[in-house]
């Protein structure tokens, strides 16, 4: 079986509720991240994914991505890999779209960037490195990051620049799947929130 890689981004925080630029800031989910976090555990444990006992588990050592996997029941099992951390956003750290707007009209950090930060090269690098290592074997993957990470990894899966990842959104606690399509890679779900209805 080809390999696949199963994304958890991590629970709602004050940072990403404000939608604030949350990169190496280390801060803890909310109550309603937490809970997110709870029912993505337990539809991971239920049919058809049956805890997913075969499939190798990472996640960002980020609190809000660790707390996401220990909540969701996967900790034990689970190995911090720095490589997963979000983007460094530099100078742009905790500021929302709208304030760096209004020092910057019309940025767009997937065509940007951001100064005194992580460049696209770097971030394009790290991305690269979760798609080669998750290609690596025949087991799937469950890995726990953060909205732009995840995003990157999804352009990456697919052979596309990194600023196709401004097309695929993600939000907290949503749970993606990368696959094949006739051999190629594919987007088999992405975003899917259905668990938080509960």
């Amino acid at each position: 079986m080809a390999p696949r890689i199963l994304l958890a981004r991590h629970g709602q925080t004050a940072w990403s509720l404000a939608g604030k630029h949350t990169g190496r800031t280390d801060i803890p989910l909310l109550d309603e991240g937490r809970r997110g976090a709870r029912l993505l555990g337990d539809r991971l444990q239920g049919a058809p994914w049956n805890g997913l006992p075969d499939v190798e588990v990472r996640t960002s050592p980020l609190l809000r991505a660790r707390e996401t996997c220990d909540i969701a029941g996967f900790g034990e099992r689970a190995k911090e890999w720095d490589t997963l951390m979000e983007w460094d956003y530099g100078a742009y750290e905790g500021m929302a779209p709208a304030d760096i707007h209004a020092v910057r009209p019309g940025w767009l950090i997937w065509r940007d960037g951001v100064p005194e930060g992580e460049t696209f090269a770097q971030f394009t690098a790290r991305a690269d490195e979760v798609v080669e290592w998750a290609r690596s074997a025949d087991r799937d993957v469950l890995i726990f990051a953060h909205g732009h990470m995840l995003r990157a990894i999804g352009a990456r899966w697919l052979g596309l620049p990194l600023d196709f990842a401004a097309r695929i959104r993600l939000s907290p606690t949503s749970l993606s799947i990368l696959g094949w399509a006739y051999g190629d890679p594919a987007i088999e779900s992405w975003n899917d929130t259905g668990h938080l209805d509960g």
